[in-house]
């Protein structure tokens, strides 16, 4: 398998750009999803995350359908809904309502993490009582209010809209917890090597060796979150990718801020340790021109016999962020003829 013959798609982190703001960060997530319609991505995802003044996709159900409404045939989804922090009743409602508009584009990509900080994971579960343990029942819960058993009539209540409807769930996960469970029911996996990369290939190995044939899937399928940052020239994608390692950077330094415009050098910025441990989360990340992009995808693709791959570029200029995915388009197309 290369590049040429599997599916190429998008997550955005809708990034809150320094001297940015929510509003404007949209408008750029509508832009971009509509330029990927058009050059042939498969599905375009959002990701729920709180408490993080660089990333305005919080209310991800609402991004959704900006985003739904703003396009015609991409899949919107999630990337994912973090399942502890809500009642599975109102995801349901929510991506049922979703389905009710958008028939037959809506993906509920799920995760167990928080998606935040104690503090946020704290204010969001309250009355909850759910620390992400439960995530399995929570799962069973989710997907008996689309497809409802009889053990379950008469008890539980109904998801209007949602009852009857075909919305695909994913389970997405960075260790082999969710691996696991997506291999056990037999659904669609993703896992985020975009940041949690050293466990990738032994968890992809879990999924398989744990899938079980269901309604949904007859056989295991994969996405991997791969950072990609293409330009013109590598040089011009390895400036362009400083932003990222900025943020990374600030994440191990547990600061919260803006995505910073690039630079021309990080030495000064970081320590070599720091940049090793950034070097390290980013070991998944490909940064340069569409020949160096090809040749890094294919490997990866060849390494883990992924059935999808899913792409985050990270970049601080909206344009410079479009013209990295035209270029990874334009290598789709040129691969595909």
């Amino acid at each position: 398998m290369t590049i040429s013959n599997i599916p190429l798609s998008i997550l955005d982190l809708a990034p809150i750009v320094t001297g940015g703001s929510p509003a404007h960060s949209f408008r750029n997530t509508l832009d971009l999803a509509q330029h990927a319609e058009k050059w042939g991505y498969h599905r375009y995802w959002v990701a729920e995350h709180h408490n993080m003044p660089g990333i305005a996709s919080s209310a991800t159900s609402v991004v959704i359908g900006y985003i739904a409404a703003g396009t015609e045939k991409i899949r919107v989804g999630s990337g994912g809904i973090m399942l502890p922090n809500h009642a599975p009743l109102v995801i349901a409602e929510q991506f049922g309502t979703l389905e009710s508009m958008y028939p037959g584009r809506i993906d509920l990509g799920l995760g167990r993490a928080p998606g935040s900080d104690q503090v946020a994971a704290r204010a969001l579960r309250r009355g909850l009582g759910s620390n992400g343990e439960d995530f399995p029942e929570q799962l069973k819960e989710l997907r008996h209010y689309f497809n409802p058993t009889e053990e379950g009539r008469g008890i539980m209540p109904r998801a209007v809209p949602g009852e009857g409807l075909d919305v695909p769930i994913w389970l997405l996960g960075s260790s082999g917890f969710s691996a696991q469970l997506a291999g056990h029911h037999g659904l669609p996996f993703a896992f985020a090597s975009h940041f949690a990369p050293d466990f990738l290939v032994p968890a992809l190995k879990l999924y398989r060796d744990s899938f079980r044939p269901s309604s949904v899937l007859d056989k295991p399928y994969a996405m991997a979150g791969i950072n990609v940052i293409a330009a013109d020239t590598d040089e011009a994608a390895a400036y362009l990718a400083t932003s990222q390692e900025q943020a990374f950077l600030n994440l191990i330094r547990g600061r919260m801020g803006q995505l910073n415009p690039p630079v021309d050098t990080m030495d000064g910025l970081w320590t070599e340790q720091e940049k090793m441990m950034v070097r390290k989360q980013l070991s998944f990340t490909i940064s340069g021109t569409k020949a160096t992009v090809k040749e890094k995808l294919n490997a990866i693709i060849e390494e883990t016999g992924v059935d999808e791959l899913i792409v985050v570029s990270q970049i601080y200029d909206h344009n410079a962020r479009l013209r990295s995915f035209e270029l990874l388009a334009e290598l789709m197309s040129e691969d595909r003829t």
